[in-house]
């Protein structure tokens, strides 16, 4: 039975509170008089108000249910290191069997904390989804089994929104020796072949093997380029030069000790974007023709181009008596450029040049060496190029891939892909070829030749070349066998990709990576791993990914398109992925390129105090699997819930309603008969 005493006043409570109120006066009055039925009057007026107070005995029908002790289990990344993993399963185990034996008790467990997409452990975001089915009037105590790395914990204890105990128990060792590299400033943009400065830090925890600098490695996607040596806990600095521009993948990693708990921090990345300063172009017009100022026109365009063009005008044998003052010509400065300042300049272009002797064969020496030291050299060809001052007949016959043959076509053709152009990123996919039958307008000049290296891209007319490439040395070259392409630009018949296919050329002569035709590639996509190889073969091999934690996995590629073979992984882990394939090396970043995960693994009770000991409840370390967690208790609300050696769970009373019975303490009738009994003995006793 549970008895109780309830109310239901007959009137609102506030006009109860008055005529209680004037009871009490009135009371007060008839005592200050000493009248002599002053307490008869008293009870009448008690009488009265617990006649309108309308009390009654209440008896609930009560379903006992029982509490829930919520057990939670770290499963983060960071619960792999030393026997934490095997230790929270003992530990669970234990605490399950011991808790199995308190009566009203039930016991739930859950597994929270991995990643899955989030950065760090998110353990009470898991915790909240667990308590959105638990009732808070039934929750006796939650128990944490982690490292205490857990990087959501709440301000307070209102925002997790529980009044039960909170107990944590530390898994791992708090002395436990770790190294890790932070990077404290790392610039976003760098300017392309010039230094970029990235300052660091060493962090160690726990007793150091020795006090000696530490070794720096620093990788540019993927190859080692620099090293630098710093003390544990002072600033470091390393320089590296970006290559090419967009993202230049940089990681940097400090040696590691057999002493510490993991080697995943012992790296860190960052992905600065390289940016080219004023793209530095030399383009020499060997005569005015119809396609000079598409070229003109299409290298102004770009902002980022710096442009120096001379049109030859007036040749040295051109002779006809105007004084030299009266000639409004600017003088060819050819030593300036092409002896003190050609390597100044990022692309060399001869747009359909013929030997007038304005240039000495000393120069064009010049420009081979230069390609060959990493220089770039597109040659358009004209009608010259298959003469006898071609520009073939120089000392650039040695890097120029095609050899003219004499033969000139001067009929209508349609541009088309070779086989290796439909692989080629250059030519690959360009707009109106989608379909492997091109939709572009006539061109109506070819300059026949015989390509002896490189690449052929595009053909003319009877599949002679049209486009070739070819790798001289450290530099690259590129020859167009026609003056026509300004017949695109035009829109001749529908025109075609003309500034789209130049600048491709352009970029890929610079050794841009997007344009590389053996190249490695992944990134993080949707949470997977996206990886693609660009080949001119016909097959790729498989390529092996490395996973954050060091796991290695073979992953088969598959041709989407002519030369682009892909390939996408599910992901298990945030941070730096490794592919390698046929001794090339690309990286991505799934997630933070430096996940919060393993940024402080020891294992540490300090993010979770406060939050423990204000739930009033306690804090324990259990280092490895032998080490027993706490026994388990009951207890009352308001009461300790932790002890140096038990945690408790505190006891709510938690019940179900199933029925209620209420009985009058005053009848009416005799109530008011009983009242009336009063006032007329009061009024008797005051008349005598």
């Amino acid at each position: 039975m549970n008895l109780s005493l309830s109310f239901a006043p007959l009137i609102p409570a506030l006009w109860l509170s008055a005529l209680a109120a004037l009871s009490l006066a009135l009371a007060a009055f008839f005592f200050l008089r000493r009248m002599r039925v002053a307490v008869w009057r008293l009870f009448a007026m008690a009488l009265l108000l617990l006649l309108i107070a309308n009390p009654s005995i209440r008896n609930e029908e009560r379903d006992p249910v029982p509490d829930i002790g919520l057990i939670v289990v770290d499963t983060s990344a960071s619960m792999k290191l030393e026997e934490r993993e095997e230790a929270a399963r003992t530990a669970a185990a234990t605490l399950q069997e011991r808790m199995g034996r308190l009566d009203a008790l039930d016991i739930r467990t859950i597994y929270a904390g991995t990643p899955g997409g989030r950065d760090g452990t998110q353990l009470f975001t898991d915790i909240d989804a667990a308590l959105a089915d638990i009732p808070m009037d039934r929750l006796a105590g939650l128990v944490l089994l982690t490292d205490g790395q857990v990087h959501d914990v709440p301000e307070n204890l209102s925002a997790l929104g529980i009044s039960a105990p909170v107990h944590s128990i530390i898994l791992g060792n708090p002395n436990a020796y770790d190294r890790r590299l932070v990077i404290e400033e790392a610039p976003r943009f760098g300017i392309v072949d010039e230094e970029l400065t990235i300052t660091f830090r060493i962090e160690e925890t726990g007793p150091a093997p020795d006090d000696a600098p530490r070794t720096v490695t620093l990788r540019l996607d993927g190859e080692t380029r620099a090293t630098a040596r710093a003390l544990p806990g002072q600033q470091g600095a390393v320089t590296v030069t970006l290559p090419h521009g967009g993202p230049n993948v940089i990681e940097l990693e400090v040696e590691s000790a057999p002493e510490e708990l993991t080697r995943q921090n012992n790296r860190a990345v960052t992905v600065p974007t390289g940016i080219r300063d004023r793209l530095r172009v030399l383009l020499v017009s060997g005569e005015p023709h119809a396609g000079e100022r598409t070229w003109r026109n299409l290298l102004k365009a770009d902002p980022a181009v710096d442009l120096v063009h001379f049109t030859i005008l007036r040749p040295p044998e051109k002779q006809d008596g105007t004084p030299i003052n009266e000639l409004s010509l600017i003088a060819f400065p050819t030593r300036e450029l092409f002896a003190l300042k050609l390597d100044e300049f990022d692309l060399v272009i001869f747009d359909r040049y013929r030997r007038r002797g304005v240039l000495p064969l000393i120069y064009f020496d010049n420009i081979a060496r230069y390609v060959e030291d990493g220089g770039a050299l597109l040659a358009a060809a004209g009608p010259p190029f298959a003469g006898p001052f071609s520009l073939y007949r120089t000392p650039l016959a040695n890097i120029l891939p095609a050899e003219p043959t004499g033969e000139v076509t001067e009929e209508g053709f349609r541009p088309e892909l070779t086989g290796e152009g439909r692989r080629h990123p250059v030519t690959a996919a360009l707009p109106g070829a989608e379909d492997g039958n091109p939709s572009w307008g006539r061109w109506f000049r070819l300059i026949g030749t015989q390509p002896d290296e490189g690449q052929t891209l595009m053909q003319g007319a009877g599949a002679k070349p049209l486009l070739v490439l070819d790798r001289v040395g450290e530099g690259r070259v590129a020859q167009l066998m026609s003056d026509q392409g300004w017949l695109w630009a035009r829109g001749f018949e529908g025109g075609g990709p003309q500034a789209e296919l130049l600048r491709r050329a352009a970029h890929w002569l610079m050794k841009e990576p997007d344009l590389e035709e053996e190249r490695l590639s992944a990134r993080g996509e949707a949470g997977g791993l996206v990886i693609e190889r660009r080949t001119m073969a016909d097959t790729a091999a498989p390529a092996e990914v490395i996973s954050p934690s060091g796991t290695r996995e073979d992953v088969t590629l598959n041709e989407s398109k002519p030369g682009l073979f892909t390939a996408t992984m599910e992901t298990g882990e945030l941070g730096l992925y490794r592919v390698e394939q046929d001794g090339m090396t690309a990286l991505a970043a799934i997630g933070p390129a430096n996940p919060k995960e393993y940024a402080d693994v020891v294992a540490s009770d300090e993010k979770l105090r406060p939050l423990t000991e204000a739930s009033g409840g306690g804090v324990y370390n259990v280092v490895l699997p032998g080490n027993d967690p706490p026994a388990v208790r009951r207890v009352r609300a308001g009461r300790d819930a932790h002890g140096s050696d038990w945690i408790g769970l505190r006891d709510n009373e938690a019940y179900i309603l199933r029925g209620v019975r209420e009985v009058p303490l005053l009848a009416g009738i005799l109530a008011i008969t009983a009242m009336l009994a009063l006032l007329l003995f009061a009024w008797w006793r005051e008349s005598r």
